[in-house]
């Protein structure tokens, strides 16, 4: 199963990203097929933090309301699952967190990567390199020829 990272969900959403058709149409084919895929909860908050942020965006930040009903759309796929920490997430995410350079911003990856290898994913979309800290963890940018 594969698994979204929240910067692809901003290019998805993002109009005025230079990857935004890419990234919608991937997100497009995942909503719209029947094999599994994921997003963690925790990049579903980045997201409406991202897309809402003025500083951001100036005047055209996306509307709350937006921003939502977009999360809705998504979520209402027949095929996503929305991952969140498990019962035995405490000492993955140590395990994590204690890989070298893991401070400050990293520690959120760190969360996302435990949390995807704590539910079978094997594989994250995402462009952040940071992930590349995470050797348990595939990670693959899908808009690296675009």
């Amino acid at each position: 199963m594969i698994a979204i990272d929240t910067n692809i969900l901003v290019y998805a959403h993002r109009n005025e990203s230079p990857v935004h058709d890419e990234a919608l149409d991937i997100l497009r084919g995942y909503c719209e097929s029947d094999r599994p895929w994921a997003i963690p909860w925790h990049c579903c908050a980045e997201f409406l933090g991202i897309v809402t942020n003025r500083r951001l965006w100036r005047q055209r930040a996306t509307p709350m309301e937006d921003a939502w009903r977009q999360l809705e759309e998504w979520a209402s796929s027949p095929s996503v699952l929305l991952l969140s920490e498990t019962e035995d997430f405490l000492p993955l995410f140590a395990r994590m967190a204690a890989h070298p350079r893991i401070t400050g911003g990293r520690v959120h990856d760190a969360r996302i990567a435990a949390i995807c290898i704590a539910h079978g994913v094997t594989e994250l979309l995402t462009r952040d390199r940071d992930f590349a800290h995470f050797p348990e963890l595939r990670v693959r940018d899908p808009l690296i020829a675009a």
